[in-house]
């Protein structure tokens, strides 16, 4: 007789009920998370063990019936990863994108998130991962913003009015204890002015919606560039104040002098790595262009700046191992470019809080296995 194999799944509705929208407790664990990466607790895939994912991409053209034809983020992704700690847990990410789903009801990406049993690879868990991904990703800049930003910053800039936009805000809200003003910039005027608008009557914050952004720009202590515009927002260095953290969440170019005073911090430079060796795989017309952080990809390329696995990571400050901000004028910027980690953690720790409130559905996998 062999081993009964059994996981708990768990709806969006189930997620919710369980906290997966605690944005605060979020920034707790992301933080946790953050100083595992510091001390080298985690893996991803790939040879370099910090691989983002494999994606399945479609052609633009096919003879095939039924087969995929490529569009604006028309993809599968598998993201693979490990995480140690007292999380330790193995689990995928798993989601399929299509831009035009939102008009038959649906996000535009559905994602689902597998936990394993470490030791056996038995599935633990099987969750909604929609929620888990949205809030970790606003939550990595509330890290940001606790270890790297000034203690009295007075404004926040928000680049973008959409949804990646404002689960961000909610996480630097949460670490701003200085807060007073938002300023929100977006190509579209009446959706920074609608969001503007609500979070006044929310928080009691006062808010605004500006008409470029270099006006924006200029006002914020906190720069949070969160645009899911394709192309990539652009500043100019002097735009940015003394002291200021700009968090690229999103696509951001600033003038290369802005990089020659500032400090850069990243989530994981060994994931940004990789990536940068995939750029190097490309055609020379086709690298660089691409992806979170890609203009300081090109300028390491060109020896302006030291080789990124030398750069410095957020979870290397959080242990200590390397400085943060040492200055109140220093200017610097965060690096936010997403890791399957990231909801690895936050999906375990909603797993622990449905479990004690006696949530999801118990699924067998075999009572046992033919194959044991």
């Amino acid at each position: 007789m062999g081993k009964k194999t059994e996981f708990l799944y768990l709806s969006e509705e189930d997620m919710i009920r369980a906290g997966v929208l605690d944005s605060a407790r979020c920034i707790d664990v992301e933080e946790e998370i953050f100083a595992l990466l510091g001390k080298d607790d985690y893996r991803m895939g790939g040879d370099k063990y910090n691989a983002h994912g494999m994606f399945v991409k479609f052609p633009k053209e096919s003879n095939n019936p039924g087969m995929p034809l490529d569009g604006p983020d028309r993809r599968f992704l598998a993201m693979p990863g490990y995480l140690g700690g007292r999380f330790h847990i193995a689990g995928e990410k798993w989601y399929g994108s299509n831009i035009n789903n939102p008009s038959i009801g649906l996000p535009r990406s559905v994602l689902m998130i597998m936990l394993n049993n470490v030791e056996t690879g038995e599935p633990v868990a099987l969750m909604s991962g929609n929620l888990v991904s949205s809030v970790r990703t606003g939550c990595v800049p509330g890290v940001g913003v606790r270890h790297l930003a000034n203690p009295d910053a007075a404004v926040c800039t928000c680049i973008g009015a959409g949804p990646v936009s404002k689960s961000c805000f909610e996480a630097i809200r949460l670490e701003a204890k200085q807060l007073k003003e938002v300023v929100i910039y977006d190509l579209l005027t009446e959706k920074a002015e609608a969001w503007a608008k609500s979070i006044t009557e929310k928080y009691g914050l006062k808010a605004w919606a500006a008409t470029s952004l270099e006006e924006a720009v200029r006002a914020g202590d906190i720069i949070s560039v969160a645009a899911s515009s394709v192309k990539p927002v652009i500043m100019q260095n002097d735009w940015l104040k003394k002291g200021s953290l700009i968090i690229f969440t999103g696509r951001c170019s600033i003038d290369e002098e802005y990089f020659s005073s500032a400090k850069i911090f990243w989530d994981n430079p060994k994931m940004h790595d990789v990536y940068y060796d995939e750029h190097l795989a490309l055609p020379e017309n086709e690298r660089f262009i691409n992806g979170i952080g890609v203009q300081i990809y090109r300028m390491t390329y060109e020896g302006k700046l030291p080789p990124l696995i030398d750069q410095t990571g957020l979870g290397e400050v959080i242990c200590g191992a390397k400085p943060g901000r040492t200055s109140k004028d220093d200017r610097i910027c965060f690096v936010a470019g997403g890791m399957v980690i990231w909801d690895l953690g936050w999906s375990w720790e909603i797993l622990q809080n449905a479990k004690k409130m006696g949530l999801g559905q118990t699924l067998k996998l075999w009572d046992s296995p033919y194959l044991a």
